[in-house]
């Protein structure tokens, strides 16, 4: 039969997750689980500051699909095409028989490797801090000795997490040295 690769599957928007469990529970409920490697959404995790609270988010990578990573039998064709909610089958190319035949293309080894590798990454690091101050603006200290401090951003360190912000204390300019998570937007 070959050995397993990678599907992409098209699910209805914003269904993926629920269209993944519902295709692992058919596949065991099958007995399929030797044609199927693993059902994978790539989500990309974010931290996101709102507010003042600090909140890890997953993103889709591709929305509206869910790759799979099978040795495709007719069976295991007919319950993803027919039998998973939410899920509307593969993605195709046209065969050169007849018009209405369509047949599912596997991704490329680059493909899945550079796939892969995101989703690796993204267990790697915890999260991914999404950057939402600019220099200049006005920032609200909310944690550390200088809470409620107001000051002003000086410069964004994206790869270390920090802003430098200038605090007036006792009268003077001060630079801090401050977490993404320290400051909220005034």
């Amino acid at each position: 039969m070959g050995e397993m690769k990678w599907y992409v599957l098209r699910t209805a928007g914003a269904k993926e997750k629920k269209a993944k469990e519902y295709l692992e529970n058919e596949i065991e409920r099958s007995g399929l689980q030797n044609q199927v490697g693993q059902v994978l959404v790539p989500v990309k995790r974010e931290i996101v500051t709102k507010s003042g609270k600090r909140k890890v988010v997953e993103r889709l990578l591709f929305p509206g699909y869910v790759l799979i990573q099978a040795k495709l039998s007719k069976e295991l064709e007919y319950i993803i095409r027919n039998l998973i909610p939410g899920m509307s089958g593969f993605l195709t190319e046209k065969t050169s028989g007849s018009p209405s035949e369509r047949k599912p293309v596997p991704l490329r080894e680059e493909e899945v490797t550079r796939i892969l590798g995101e989703q690796d990454e993204n267990l790697d690091n915890a999260a991914e801090t999404q950057v939402n101050y600019e220099i200049g603006e006005s920032v609200r200290i909310t944690d550390g000795p200088f809470s409620g401090f107001s000051g002003t951003v000086e410069a964004i360190e994206e790869d270390r997490s920090k802003l430098k912000v200038i605090v007036v204390i006792f009268g003077r300019k001060t630079l801090l040295e401050l977490s993404f998570t320290q400051v909220t937007k005034e």
